[in-house]
């Protein structure tokens, strides 16, 4: 039998997967007017759970992209929601507005008490819009600056999760002075003194990601990407079509494994197979656990190592070795 976990829309990768479940599905339908179709569903079921685990251990780098894009996808509400059902939103940057594509507030993770941030998609069409597709406004960034601070002052560790195509690059955003939002964040996040974590849990876009995620340790899940620019537009500079997006994708290097090779990423965290949208609970609690070992780690630092710590692992990033030839 298929399995029983979360049904979700499939990809396009995914069609014969779904064209057999459905094949099972009708069969069962049937069943109980036709007993000898028994046979036949469990051929069918173990034809489908064969091709499942092949599908999903063979993906190029542009399946990887889908699974991260995936609509099903849980979002940084729901990895809360899953930590902490009673964890505290803050909202505003105490500048004149709040921005609800990016996710604050204060969580309780096991013995630590933390700070978290994250973007936010949003799942309905009105809560893309309200979301702006998980495309953060400058106070969105200027909020999340307003929590760092906050963690600073009362010894708070940070978790930041990372789901966005980048910063909004619109009209608005320019005149509400985007880069500068995003520029001191850098700078702000470079000086902290706590630990602070990130997650890539999803698309990891261009400088709107890095501006809340300059962390002492950067963790992805096993189906997050991680980019300068997304495919679609590296795809449009270097080749000008959109036909070689899955080119880009692979030129690029932006798989979780692919980020891990490079030094950028520290760890990659194990998903269901598929997915986290087949499975959030499951996603959520490997999550932790992840985070919550590497704060244990941390928090034995001094307040001067944890920001030695981050200095040097961004320092570090992009070194190589010239050959002798």
């Amino acid at each position: 039998m298929p399995p029983t976990e979360k049904k979700t829309a499939p990809l396009e990768f995914e069609m014969p997967l779904a064209n057999l479940a459905a094949q099972i599905e009708a069969l069962e339908t049937q069943l109980a007017e036709n007993p000898e179709l028994a046979k036949d569903i469990a051929q069918l079921s173990e034809q489908y759970n064969q091709l499942r685990r092949t599908l999903y251990t063979n993906l190029r780098a542009i399946d990887h992209l889908a699974i991260a894009r995936h609509p099903q996808r849980p979002y940084t509400r729901d990895y809360f929601g899953h930590w902490d059902p009673n964890w505290v939103e803050l909202h505003g940057d105490r500048r004149g507005a709040d921005d609800p594509a990016m996710v604050a507030g204060l969580i309780a993770m096991d013995q630590f008490n933390c700070v978290a941030v994250g973007t936010q998609k949003g799942r309905a069409l009105r809560d893309k819009q309200q979301c702006n597709f998980g495309m953060p406004q400058p106070e969105g960034y200027r909020k999340a600056l307003r929590v760092f601070q906050h963690a600073q002052k009362f010894n708070l560790p940070i978790i930041t999760l990372i789901d966005t195509p980048g910063a909004y690059p619109g009209m608005t955003a320019e005149e509400h002075n985007q880069s500068e939002a995003i520029a001191r964040n850098l700078r702000e996040l470079a000086g902290l003194t706590v630990p602070v974590i990130a997650i890539v849990t999803g698309e990891g876009g261009s400088g709107g990601a890095l501006a809340i995620g300059v962390a002492n340790r950067i963790l992805m899940l096993e189906h997050a990407v991680y980019s300068v620019i997304s495919p679609e537009g590296c795809a449009s500079i270097l080749w000008r079509s959109a036909d070689k997006v899955s080119q880009a994708c692979q030129a690029m290097k932006m798989t979780a494994r692919e980020i891990l090779s490079l030094a950028v990423a520290d760890e990659v965290i194990s998903e269901p197979l598929g997915g986290a949208q087949h499975d959030p609970a499951v996603a959520a609690a490997n999550a932790k656990a992840k985070i919550v070992a590497h704060l244990k780690d941390l928090t034995k630092m001094s307040p001067e190592q944890i920001r030695a710590d981050r200095q040097n692992k961004f320092r570090k990033m992009g070194a190589f070795r010239e050959s002798a030839t």
